[in-house]
């Protein structure tokens, strides 16, 4: 897999390379006239830019997803208690398993 994802990025940067150094030519781009080279750079920017949402996305999610999980096991270890001390508050502090996070 290592080897891989090395020969990816080789084969991605000389694609960079052969992109800058051979484009010849212009396009138009949003009514705007952009010769080769820029419109290629415009295309890395957006693909950098559409892979970097893709990585917030799922950090976002990670993270939601995890708080979720925690926000449920508390719920659970709450009910617990409850069950446990047969739901009276009495004042009196209620003692942990030091084991339990």
């Amino acid at each position: 897999m290592l080897a891989l994802g090395v020969i990816l990025l080789l084969l991605g940067a000389i694609g960079i390379v052969a992109g800058v150094l051979t484009g010849t030519g212009s396009a138009e781009l949003l009514g705007l006239d952009v010769d080769a080279v820029a419109l290629f750079l415009i295309g890395v920017a957006s693909g950098a830019a559409v892979l970097w949402g893709f990585a917030l996305l799922k950090y976002g999610t990670k993270r939601s997803l995890r708080r979720r999980r925690e926000s449920r096991q508390a719920g659970r270890r709450s009910d617990e208690l409850e069950r446990r001390d047969g739901g009276a508050d009495d004042g009196r502090p209620v003692e942990r398993d030091p084991r339990t996070p």
